[in-house]
């Protein structure tokens, strides 16, 4: 009588993270976060992901290529049905498994920030992650509400967003949560470090990633880490943790605090087909704008 196949060992290796057959577009940013996430929580991750990119990607059960167990959510539900995966893991005794919530720029800062607001509020005991593509990209490239003021998108006039991008990560900051953080796919052993930090706390964490997407904002795709690198070594990404009312500011971003060590905005903009359109006044509010958060973070350093 044959035995039963074991079952295989939990990974820990990032490498580990996903299995062959994901959906992903050359370049996506998406499986480089997933496999630091993987890296850092040590493969013991439920993740809940809402309608975005990432549900197409990691396809459906019981074939889909990300090596953890999912729960796909209607657009609007991660943070609400993540808070009660950890409430009910905590009724159970069950320490040693993180909730994560992973979900993209509309469905955490426009259609889930409902959801995500009462989350935090509770101070419910996950992870939530939004990987910020910067438009709705699953659906066709249409504006969100994190899309940047001059980008094009298929729903925004020729020249561009009109309106300024919205800083889900401060939003946060003001439900005064334990823990606030950005990051970016560039930077992946920051993201680990902060992933480390952030798992070693109990309550409700947020991490902001920075997430190019080359399909939407018109690039090659070998080029989604240099520009992610682009927008933190030209300031328009400020990489940072918040605990305790205070911002520390991360490795990366350190030397860009001085406007004289940043590259020029130009050098980033010029590489995205999405900004083709963007004018001189455009791009001169984007500069000022860049100062004003650079403002803001040293009040709270």
């Amino acid at each position: 009588m044959s035995q039963p196949r074991p079952k295989p060992p939990i990974p820990y290796n990032m490498r580990d993270a996903l299995l062959p057959g994901d959906a992903a577009c050359s370049g996506c940013p998406i499986p480089m976060g997933w496999k630091t996430v993987h890296a850092a929580l040590g493969g013991k991750v439920i993740y809940v992901i809402p309608a975005c990119c990432s549900s197409v990607v990691v396809g459906t059960s019981p074939g889909h290529s990300l090596n953890a167990t999912v729960v796909h959510v209607p657009f609007a539900a991660a943070a609400s049905v993540a808070s009660g995966i950890a409430e009910a893991l905590e009724k159970r005794g069950v320490t040693d498994v993180h909730v994560v919530a992973w979900a993209g720029d509309g469905g955490t800062g426009d259609i889930g920030l409902a959801t995500l607001s009462g989350a935090a509020e509770r101070n419910n005991n996950m992870i939530y992650i939004m990987y910020d593509n910067e438009a709705y990209m699953n659906t066709g490239i249409q504006r969100s509400s994190s899309t940047p003021k001059g980008a094009w998108t298929t729903t925004t006039p020729v020249a561009g967003k009109a309106e300024q991008k919205k800083d889900v990560a401060k939003i946060m900051i003001a439900h005064n949560i334990p823990y606030v953080a950005t990051a970016s796919i560039a930077y992946p052993h920051d993201f680990y470090s902060k992933l480390q930090r952030a798992k070693s706390i109990k309550g409700f964490k947020f991490i902001h990633l920075h997430a190019p997407c080359p399909v939407g904002w018109r690039f090659e795709p070998q080029y989604t880490v240099k520009m992610a690198r682009l927008a933190v070594e030209t300031g328009l990404w400020v990489l940072y943790e918040y605990q305790n009312g205070k911002i520390t500011l991360s490795g990366p971003s350190r030397p860009y605090m001085d406007p004289s060590k940043r590259k020029p905005i130009e050098e980033y903009i010029k590489m995205q087909g999405r900004f083709r359109n963007i004018t001189q006044e455009v791009l001169d509010e984007v500069r000022k704008s860049v100062e004003l958060n650079w403002e803001w973070v040293r009040k709270f350093m």
